[in-house]
Parts: structure tokens; sequence; C-alpha cells
């Protein structure tokens, strides 16, 4: 029986881990797919599966990715990726597309434009609806990535939408952090959020070619003087600017050779693996929030109860922070009773 022909019926765990281990990206897909899903049979039957591959060895280098939209960051992935791909790596690309408002889907629009690398054999491409997650990124990113180093994917490229708080939570997620900006860099600075200046380890000015090529060379330089005023993210790390052209492909090598420094300065001074296991603990802070705030909202009690607290306090008959205590009281005791 071929696995396409088991689709209709629910895949036992040790199946999945079988596949992934032997790179099937058509059971690495499914097994996102349950990753994803919402249920809670699903919600269990991935977590064992996500505790089954807990040990599997990785050497993955996790990318994020970030930039103001326009910056070209699809294109850069592609010419990116492709360049590793045929070098041998194994790419994995989590693009997390914006929602639909209607369906709550994925718009996929990411996977389209990444033509070459969505054709290349050592490629795996997987866009995902956001969900209405913080800045867009699903919070299944992180499990999604373990699956994709499990199935042997060593380069792992996390691509943010590039607004809200998109950039901050990736950035916890990720060993090396890399933001695409164009030229113009005063005028571009306005619309970043702040702080984002903060958070890579490496900026690149794309789109660096034909009569862009002085002004990409100023905007690095400028760049470079925003950078030099700032504390680095990774502590003994240089973050600098680069310039680059996706369309061209010039520039994109530089950027790996900067990318493999990283992670053998970072490796060697122990970094590197700090950063992961710190981020782990992020992430037990991260699903902890997001299972009480979904605890506490689906409570039959809160949910009969909220709407009475709303209407007082906009009568001004209530406080706000009188009402607060008031509802986490009555939603305490629901929770002792049950």
């Amino acid at each position: 029986m071929t696995w396409q022909s088991k689709n209709q019926r629910q895949i036992p765990t040790e199946e999945y881990v079988k596949g992934i281990k032997e790179g099937n990206r058509t059971v690495l897909a499914r097994a996102i797919t349950l990753v994803e899903s919402n249920a809670e049979r699903h919600f269990i039957q991935a977590q064992q599966l996500i505790e089954s591959l807990l040990k599997e060895p990785s050497n993955s280098i996790r990318i994020g990715i970030t930039g103001v939209p326009g910056a070209g960051k699809s294109t850069f992935i592609d010419s990116f990726g492709s360049l590793l791909c045929n070098q041998g790596h194994r790419v994995a690309v989590l693009a997390v597309d914006p929602s639909s408002q209607v369906s709550n889907g994925s718009i996929m629009g990411d996977k389209t434009r990444m033509e070459r690398l969505s054709r290349h054999p050592n490629a795996f491409i997987r866009p995902s609806p956001s969900g209405g997650n913080l800045g867009g990124v699903s919070r299944k990113t992180r499990e999604t990535i373990l699956l994709c180093e499990a199935a042997g994917y060593d380069v792992i490229i996390v691509e943010t939408m590039g607004v809200g708080q998109g950039e901050f939570v990736v950035r916890e997620m990720v060993d090396f952090f890399l933001l695409l900006v164009l030229t113009g860099a005063g005028d571009e600075l306005q619309t970043m959020k702040k702080g984002i200046m903060e958070l890579p380890d490496l900026v690149v000015v794309n789109k660096a070619d034909g009569d862009n090529m002085m002004k990409a060379e100023r905007a690095k330089q400028e760049y470079g003087s925003i950078l030099h005023f700032l504390k680095p993210y990774t502590p003994n790390w240089t973050t600098i600017t680069l310039t680059a052209s996706a369309l061209k492909e010039t520039g994109i090598k530089d950027i790996w050779d900067r990318v493999m420094e990283f992670e053998h300065v970072t490796k060697k001074n122990g970094f590197f693996y700090e950063r992961r296991k710190n981020q782990q603990t992020e992430w037990l802070y991260s699903l902890l929030t997001h299972e009480l705030h979904h605890l506490f909202f689906t409570n039959s009690s809160v949910k009969k109860q909220l709407p009475l607290f709303e209407e007082q306090i906009r009568m001004g008959e209530k406080t706000v922070s009188a009402s607060a205590l008031e509802i986490l009281s009555l939603f305490l005791e629901k929770i002792k009773n049950e």
C-alpha cells in the first residue's frame, strides 16, 4: 500500500517517524499538517512524534530572514537557497504567509515566487498560515523546524512577513538573523519598527545592480554607521552590512561565507549551543502563555460573564482593575471545582 493511499486514515506515529527519517517529503509535509492542526487528537499524536524525533542528531543552521515589503525576500531566498542546494546542502524554507481573512488559510504566494528552489530535489518549501498569531509567525514553526531537521535538512530558513512583532519572535527561534534592506537607508529606516536594527547578525542591501550600484554602496555605508553605535545581539560578533543582487546572483556566496563564519565563531565559544538551550526555555514559556490564554477564554464561566463585565465597564459601573480580578477569581473557582 502506498503512502498516498493511506491519506484517508490516521497514520501511526511510527510510520511518520520512519518516513521522516528516510527523508520522504510527502511524509514530512503530512507530519507538518499534523503539527499545525488544532484538533486535540492531532495535538497528542504530534507531541508523540516530536518526542520520538527529539534525540535525532542534527547539524543544522537555522537562519531567520526578514525585511520591509519590497526588499525582495522571496527572490533572495530563491537565489540563496538554490546556491546552497547546488553545493549539496538540503534546504527547508518555512515561509509564513499572511492568513486569508475568510478561510484563515495560507495564500501560498511565496512558493510560487521561489520557482527554481521549489523544483530542486534538495529543497523543501512550506508556506503555512499565520493563524493570526503575533507578527504572522505560526506558533507551530518551532516544531516544524524540528521535523525538517529530523528529515535531514541542514539549512532551515524562516522567512517573516516583515511587519509587526514577527521579527522578534523569529529571532528567538533561529541561530542567525538576516535583515534584508533596500537603498535609501535614511528613508527606509523611518518605516522600520524601532529596535529592528538591534536584532540582525548581518544586514544585506539587496538589489545592488545596474544603476542602483552606487546607491547600494551608499546605503551600505549608512547602515554600517548605524550598526557601529548599536550593541550586537550576539555577543562577541560584529554585525556588518553587505551588498547583493538576488536577481543577478552577485554577493550571495559572500553572505553564506558570513553565515559559516558566524557558526564557526559561536560554536567555538559555546554561544551557539547556549542560545539553543535558552530558546528551548523561551519556547516553554511561550507555549504556557498561549495555553493559559486559550484555557481562560474558552472557559464556560468566562465566556458567559465576560460580556457582562464589558458592559458594566462601558457604563462606568465597574473599574477595569476590579473587573479583571473578579473575573479571574471566577475562572479559578470554576477550575477548582471541575
